[in-house]
């Protein structure tokens, strides 16, 4: 039996996103919106796995925030375009996929890749970050940058996903959830980082259809991991 109480909490959170300009007010709604069903389609503990990547995003996203406002670099308020291209995905997985195995390699592989994406990017700017085709040295903030720090603090966003997979019980192996996590994270983390170098600078597609499609990447490296 579904616990009001969660509902009500998810309301909570979204005023509180909304409250302290971590998300506009769109931005919130859905969160909401989408926190509801997967409340209702595959359990508290897959929302809770979501509120964790929120919470890492937000953390990463204050970490050093007047540095990156001295660089024109701080994001701030995230939009509702954020929300979506950062998890349709998986809540696409959780809705519809219920607890079929592959279809929660495909969750996992998805908020593993918004995670580490958003951990490279908020924590890898702090560091000389180089072009990931040329591996010429860029400025922070370049579409398709990475750097040693970004991609570690990914890997290491990606591997606390995978853990808290395993203790929430969306996944019973934790060897199984933290490799899942760690390599969908990763490849899907690269796979921003390729669009971006090579799409996005030349605006063919903007950050949140290269978001998207990274997040698709995770998903499908996550299911093909469950097999």
């Amino acid at each position: 039996m579904i616990n009001w109480g969660y509902v009500v909490l998810l309301f909570i959170v979204g005023f509180f996103t909304y409250r302290h300009k971590a998300l506009d007010l769109l931005g919130s709604a859905f969160m909401i919106f989408m926190g509801i069903i997967i409340i209702f389609s595959a359990g508290v503990n897959w929302l809770i796995l979501i509120l964790i990547f929120l919470i890492l995003s937000l953390l990463a996203t204050r970490y050093n925030k007047s540095y990156k406002r001295s660089l024109g670099l701080y994001e701030g308020q995230r939009t509702a375009k954020n929300v979506i291209s950062n998890g349709i995905v998986a809540f696409i997985m959780a809705a519809f996929g219920g607890y079929y195995l592959p279809f929660v390699g495909g969750f996992i592989g998805a908020i593993s890749t918004a995670t580490a994406d958003t951990l490279a990017s908020e924590i890898g700017i702090l560091q000389q970050p180089r072009l990931i085709t040329t591996f010429k040295k860029v400025s922070p903030g370049t579409d398709g940058a990475i750097s040693l720090l970004g991609t570690a603090v990914g890997i290491f966003g990606a591997g606390i996903i995978g853990i808290s997979a395993f203790f929430l019980g969306i996944i019973d192996n934790p060897l199984l959830s933290i490799q899942i996590a760690v390599i969908s994270g990763t490849i899907g983390c690269f796979m921003d980082s390729i669009l971006g170098a090579v799409l996005e600078r030349r605006n063919y597609i903007n950050n949140e259809h290269v978001n998207l499609l990274a997040t698709i990447t995770g998903a499908i490296i996550g299911i093909i991991s469950t097999f």
